[in-house]
């Protein structure tokens, strides 16, 4: 078994002199990695991964900026409490966070269920944040209820979505057997699955071992429905967005936010899969960076 170092080692691992912190706000303890100077750019990564995610891309963005990798609500080495799990509560913990740090307006780009929280907080507190970038994800829509678990012959089935709604099964299933899931969902949604090395899948499932972290991954998903139904008030998002796509995702990206943003920029990542900036970090820094520096 890969031996796992600390979150403390892991950030003093990355260039830019990061390091691991804990925040007591909105009523949650938040684990984040914090380095760099400049403008504060809020990182918000997502299933099944923690902060490490990031860490291909923290050191070039620390450059230009204050760069803050969050554990979410229920993730990594952040409080796993009971409830709060919709994206709408959970931009709150961010917000609260923003707030801890001294910010009264950041900047955020966060990456699958983080994606949703970045959404959400655009839709919530678009006065906190300047710009919004989506790597890969949008916000859950009536449209994701058409979602099928029965693939006709040669269609792509998300069968985590599902899986993810049980109750009880899956802590039973996964508990010390965590890197069974890692790499079958990153072998799955990767163009090249060697682009995420057998460390950094170490790494995932620890933080994925427990009883508790598996209950928390799968209450981000069972809260789709109430994420679903807060979507239908948010109007028009006015903060700037960037979706950064895989092929896979670049035309639902299009098609929401033509509808649902004010300011919106859609950019396809080709030669990746889901995991954008492990796959791809050059291009997604320079996506970033130029979209930031505005």
């Amino acid at each position: 078994m890969t031996p796992v170092p600390s979150d403390a080692e892991l950030a003093q691992s990355l260039d830019g002199d990061f390091e691991s912190r804990h925040a007591e706000v909105n009523g949650l303890d938040l684990h984040y990695v914090i380095g760099g100077q400049g403008s504060p750019l809020i990182l918000l990564g997502g299933w099944p991964q923690t902060w490490w995610q990031f860490h291909k891309i923290m050191p070039a963005l620390a450059r230009q900026h204050q760069v803050i990798a969050v554990d979410l609500r229920g993730m990594g080495s952040s409080g796993k409490p009971e409830s709060g799990y919709d994206k709408k509560t959970m931009a709150g913990d961010i917000l609260a966070l923003a707030r801890h740090l001294g910010h009264e307006q950041v900047d955020i780009a966060g990456h699958d269920i983080g994606a949703i929280v970045a959404y959400s907080f655009a839709a919530n507190h678009p006065e906190a944040v300047r710009r919004i970038a989506l790597l890969d994800v949008l916000h859950p829509e009536e449209s994701w209820f058409q979602f099928s678990v029965l693939p006709r012959p040669g269609q792509f089935v998300a069968w985590w979505f599902a899986f993810n709604q049980l109750r009880g099964l899956p802590e039973q299933l996964l508990e010390g057997r965590s890197r069974y899931l890692v790499d079958a969902m990153l072998d799955l949604l990767t163009a090249d699955p060697a682009a995420i090395s057998d460390f950094d899948r170490a790494v995932y499932a620890q933080a994925y071992s427990t009883p508790e972290a598996i209950r928390a991954g799968n209450r981000w998903y069972q809260a789709f429905t109430q994420d679903i139904e807060d979507e239908k008030g948010y109007g028009t998002l006015t903060p700037p967005i960037l979706a950064v796509t895989s092929a896979h995702t670049y035309e639902p990206a299009r098609t929401m936010l033509s509808r649902t943003a004010l300011d919106a920029e859609i950019v396809k990542v080709d030669g990746s899969g889901h995991f954008l900036a492990e796959e791809q970090p050059e291009l997604v820094v320079q996506h970033l960076t130029r979209f930031f520096g505005k």
